[in-house]
């Protein structure tokens, strides 16, 4: 039987939140099984844990934000991109603060401290969400799209648009057949950016106060001006499709089919998972009896558990 997954050990990190700009430390802790992904503010009188699924989102205004009355979690999106790539089904992530630290502005650092903790199988079948038919959202405007599609495996394609000089020299296309390999060597070390010229703007609305160009890719009029330029050559789109599997894990489980987004950014993620909830026909539990029976991308979560590349390591911090 293909089982859950929790974390083997607790870790800790601590670092910079890219839009409150505090400190704030984290501890990810294994958790029993089928109890999800939850977050817990240990910054708080009373402990209130806070699952992170569809209905705990309360915005999506440049992140995730999760929520229940006032209390709120921002920018799980990263880390929660790490637990699905790396197939965690169950932790509990408690923070001193209102945001998630940004790290360097990828999901690579949070990649490398869980695997560091270590995953251990536990004795409840993994549950994957398999898409039967399509699910479409268009946003406010027609500009952004997202949708689910039927397919044998976990497959992402996106487009990103914009009118700027920088961008005319990279990759706005990218498609990736997901196996945890393709996860950690080419997606998750791919950097949240930003336009220096929204900086003022960003700023006046109480976000990216923690921004700098030690953990977001900076475009200036013509180029980037992060000293050591792109990780990758299609960075800018991995991200994209690196919030977006983020966001999907809201479902609580990895899917089986493929995601399409075009411009789509957490608010069309969000809409595209509540409108799959909503439509019960278009998707099914399964579960699988062994790893040669999961879809191809899958099979390393059943596997030895690849070891982190060393640059990797280094642009996590360790």
């Amino acid at each position: 039987m293909i089982t859950q997954k929790t974390l083997r050990n607790e870790i800790r990190a601590s670092g910079i939140g890219l839009h409150t700009g505090r400190k704030s430390h984290i501890a990810i802790r294994p958790a029993p099984p089928s109890t999800g992904i939850s977050f817990v503010r240990k910054d708080l009188d009373s402990v209130l844990e806070i699952s992170a699924s569809v209905e705990s989102v309360v915005d999506t205004t440049l992140s995730m934000t999760i929520g229940h009355e006032d209390v709120t979690i921002s920018t799980i999106e990263h880390l929660m991109a790490a637990f699905s790539g790396l197939g965690v089904d169950n932790a509990l992530v408690e923070v001193d603060g209102p945001e998630i630290p940004i790290m360097d502005g990828s999901a690579a650092p949070f990649v490398f401290l869980i695997q560091s903790a270590g995953l251990v199988e536990q004795p409840v079948a993994k549950q994957f969400i398999k898409i039967n038919h399509e699910v479409g959202i268009q946003d406010i405007g027609g500009e952004a799209h997202a949708g689910l599609l039927p397919s044998e495996d976990f497959c992402v394609r996106f487009r990103i648009e914009y009118d700027h000089p920088v961008f005319h020299d990279h990759a706005d296309y990218s498609a990736v057949n997901f196996s945890q390999t393709a996860f950690i060597k080419n997606v998750s070390r791919a950097r949240t950016f930003g336009f220096l010229a929204d900086y003022e703007r960003l700023k006046s609305m109480n976000l990216a106060r923690g921004g700098s160009l030690d953990n977001t890719l900076v475009i200036g009029e013509n180029s980037v001006l992060n000293e050591e330029g792109l990780r990758l050559k299609d960075e800018f789109v991995k991200h994209k499709m690196l919030d977006a599997i983020g966001d999907l894990f809201l479902l609580g489980h990895n899917v089986i089919g493929t995601f399409v987004g075009h411009r789509s950014g957490h608010r069309t993620n969000y809409q595209l998972v509540r409108s799959l909830l909503e439509t019960p026909h278009a998707w099914e539990y399964v579960t699988f009896e062994n790893s040669a029976e999961l879809p191809a991308g899958y099979q390393d979560f059943y596997s030895e558990i690849s070891t982190f590349p060393a640059e990797m390591a280094i642009a996590a911090g360790a």
